[in-house]
Protein backbone atom coordinates (compact mmCIF):
# COMPACT_ATOMS: atom_id res chain seq x y z
CA UNK A 1 0.00 0.00 0.00
CA UNK A 2 1.29 3.44 -0.86
CA UNK A 3 1.06 5.97 1.94
CA UNK A 4 0.29 9.42 0.56
CA UNK A 5 2.85 12.09 1.28
CA UNK A 6 1.49 15.06 3.25
CA UNK A 7 1.66 18.46 1.59
CA UNK A 8 4.84 20.48 1.94
CA UNK A 9 4.87 22.97 4.83
CA UNK A 10 2.81 25.99 3.91
CA UNK A 11 0.60 24.14 1.41
CA UNK A 12 -3.07 23.59 2.15
CA UNK A 13 -4.30 20.20 0.94
CA UNK A 14 -7.10 20.24 -1.61
CA UNK A 15 -7.99 16.59 -1.08
CA UNK A 16 -8.71 14.59 2.03
CA UNK A 17 -6.00 11.98 1.51
CA UNK A 18 -4.27 11.56 3.80
CA UNK A 19 -7.04 12.24 6.30
CA UNK A 20 -6.93 15.69 7.87
CA UNK A 21 -6.62 16.14 11.62
CA UNK A 22 -6.66 19.24 13.81
CA UNK A 23 -4.71 19.06 17.08
CA UNK A 24 -5.41 21.53 19.85
CA UNK A 25 -2.53 23.19 21.66
CA UNK A 26 -2.67 20.88 24.67
CA UNK A 27 -2.38 17.82 22.44
CA UNK A 28 0.66 19.32 20.70
CA UNK A 29 2.14 20.06 24.14
CA UNK A 30 1.49 16.44 25.12
CA UNK A 31 3.49 15.43 22.05
CA UNK A 32 6.37 17.89 22.01
CA UNK A 33 6.82 18.84 25.67
CA UNK A 34 5.27 16.21 27.96
CA UNK A 35 5.96 13.15 25.75
CA UNK A 36 2.56 11.83 26.83
CA UNK A 37 2.11 8.15 25.86
CA UNK A 38 -1.57 8.67 25.02
CA UNK A 39 -0.60 10.63 21.88
CA UNK A 40 1.98 8.10 20.62
CA UNK A 41 -0.28 6.49 17.98
CA UNK A 42 -1.51 9.87 16.80
CA UNK A 43 2.04 11.19 16.51
CA UNK A 44 3.08 8.06 14.60
CA UNK A 45 0.21 8.63 12.14
CA UNK A 46 1.25 12.26 11.61
CA UNK A 47 4.95 11.44 11.22
CA UNK A 48 4.26 8.57 8.82
CA UNK A 49 1.93 10.63 6.63
CA UNK A 50 -1.20 8.58 7.39
CA UNK A 51 -2.67 11.78 8.85
CA UNK A 52 -2.13 15.34 7.70
CA UNK A 53 -2.04 17.70 10.69
CA UNK A 54 -3.49 21.05 9.67
CA UNK A 55 -3.17 24.26 11.64
CA UNK A 56 -3.33 28.01 11.22
CA UNK A 57 -0.82 30.73 12.01
CA UNK A 58 -2.97 31.65 15.04
CA UNK A 59 -2.56 28.11 16.37
CA UNK A 60 1.18 28.33 15.82
CA UNK A 61 1.31 31.66 17.67
CA UNK A 62 -0.65 30.20 20.60
CA UNK A 63 1.72 27.23 20.86
CA UNK A 64 4.77 29.49 20.68
CA UNK A 65 3.31 31.77 23.36
CA UNK A 66 2.77 28.83 25.70
CA UNK A 67 6.35 27.68 25.15
CA UNK A 68 7.67 31.17 25.92
CA UNK A 69 6.04 31.05 29.35
CA UNK A 70 8.78 28.62 30.42
CA UNK A 71 6.82 25.39 30.28
CA UNK A 72 9.15 23.77 27.74
CA UNK A 73 12.36 24.76 29.50
CA UNK A 74 10.99 23.47 32.80
CA UNK A 75 10.59 20.09 31.11
CA UNK A 76 14.03 20.16 29.49
CA UNK A 77 12.69 20.94 26.03
CA UNK A 78 14.25 23.72 23.97
CA UNK A 79 11.41 25.94 22.67
CA UNK A 80 13.16 26.47 19.32
CA UNK A 81 13.41 22.70 18.83
CA UNK A 82 9.70 22.24 19.62
CA UNK A 83 8.82 25.02 17.17
CA UNK A 84 11.00 23.40 14.51
CA UNK A 85 9.05 20.14 14.86
CA UNK A 86 5.79 22.11 14.71
CA UNK A 87 6.94 23.85 11.54
CA UNK A 88 8.12 20.61 9.93
CA UNK A 89 4.93 18.63 10.53
CA UNK A 90 2.02 21.08 10.61
CA UNK A 91 0.45 21.94 7.28
CA UNK A 92 -0.49 25.61 7.44
CA UNK A 93 -4.01 26.34 6.35
CA UNK A 94 -5.62 29.71 5.76
CA UNK A 95 -7.59 31.27 8.59
CA UNK A 96 -11.00 29.65 8.68
CA UNK A 97 -14.31 31.50 8.71
CA UNK A 98 -16.49 30.91 11.79
CA UNK A 99 -18.25 27.56 12.01
CA UNK A 100 -21.71 28.95 12.64
CA UNK A 101 -23.23 25.57 13.41
CA UNK A 102 -20.68 24.67 16.09
CA UNK A 103 -19.97 27.31 18.70
CA UNK A 104 -17.56 26.57 21.51
CA UNK A 105 -18.19 27.93 24.99
CA UNK A 106 -14.49 28.86 25.16
CA UNK A 107 -13.71 31.49 22.48
CA UNK A 108 -10.00 30.59 22.61
CA UNK A 109 -10.85 27.10 21.33
CA UNK A 110 -13.18 28.21 18.55
CA UNK A 111 -10.30 28.44 16.05
CA UNK A 112 -9.78 24.66 16.23
CA UNK A 113 -13.44 23.96 15.53
CA UNK A 114 -13.59 26.54 12.75
CA UNK A 115 -10.58 25.04 10.98
CA UNK A 116 -11.78 21.45 11.36
CA UNK A 117 -15.18 22.34 9.89
CA UNK A 118 -13.82 24.61 7.14
CA UNK A 119 -11.16 22.15 5.97
CA UNK A 120 -13.33 19.05 6.22
CA UNK A 121 -11.04 17.43 8.79
CA UNK A 122 -11.91 13.91 9.81
CA UNK A 123 -10.79 14.45 13.40
CA UNK A 124 -10.27 17.17 15.97
CA UNK A 125 -8.18 15.87 18.87
CA UNK A 126 -8.57 17.73 22.14
CA UNK A 127 -8.62 17.33 25.91
CA UNK A 128 -10.61 20.52 26.38
CA UNK A 129 -14.03 19.98 27.98
CA UNK A 130 -15.67 22.81 26.06
CA UNK A 131 -14.54 21.26 22.76
CA UNK A 132 -15.46 17.72 23.83
CA UNK A 133 -19.00 18.88 24.69
CA UNK A 134 -19.54 19.45 20.95
CA UNK A 135 -18.90 15.81 20.02
CA UNK A 136 -22.45 14.80 19.17
CA UNK A 137 -23.22 17.92 17.17
CA UNK A 138 -19.89 17.68 15.35
CA UNK A 139 -20.50 14.03 14.47
CA UNK A 140 -23.72 15.04 12.73
CA UNK A 141 -21.55 17.25 10.50
CA UNK A 142 -19.02 14.49 9.79
CA UNK A 143 -16.37 15.63 12.27
CA UNK A 144 -15.17 13.28 15.00
CA UNK A 145 -13.96 15.09 18.13
CA UNK A 146 -11.78 12.77 20.19
CA UNK A 147 -9.50 12.71 23.19
CA UNK A 148 -5.92 11.58 22.56
CA UNK A 149 -5.74 7.80 22.49
CA UNK A 150 -9.38 7.30 21.49
CA UNK A 151 -9.99 5.33 18.32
Amino acid sequence: MVIPVPPAPGEFPLTCEPALVVLDTNVVLDWLVFREPSVADLVDDVLSGRLCWIATSAMRAEFESVLRRGLACARGVEPAAAMAVWDRHACLAPAAPPAHRLRCADPDDQKFIDLACFAGARWLVSRDRAVLRLRRRAAALGLSIRRPGER
